[in-house]
């Protein structure tokens, strides 16, 4: 931040002095902060759903080097380009994974 406040109500640092306080966190800072619990409810989902069709087919699009089409693909699917790269993202660790298993 800029230089303390020099009291006076004019010029580049004006304003009356004070001390700055140190604030507690607030419970909104958190907010979309993965929990343990919510990851572990999303996991066993996952083992039992497996994926819904349209990521199978975004991960049959990656496999076969059609990133930008899959990336088109998901972001149909989500409404926003940032939760789809954020899914594509998901998708290709998912395959990763896949490659070092087998």
């Amino acid at each position: 931040m800029a230089a303390s406040k020099s009291g006076i109500a004019v010029g580049l640092n004006k304003g009356h002095i004070t001390t700055v306080r140190e604030l507690k966190q607030k419970p909104s800072y958190r907010k979309g902060a993965l929990s343990k619990r919510t990851a572990f409810v999303r996991n066993i989902v996952r083992e039992v759903a497996g994926f819904a069709p349209y990521e199978r087919r975004v991960m049959e699009l990656i496999k076969n080097s059609k990133d930008k089409r899959a990336k088109k693909l998901t972001k149909r699917r989500l409404g926003t380009f940032v939760r789809a790269k954020k899914k594509i993202d998901e998708l290709s660790a998912v395959i990763a994974e896949s490659r070092r298993h087998h």
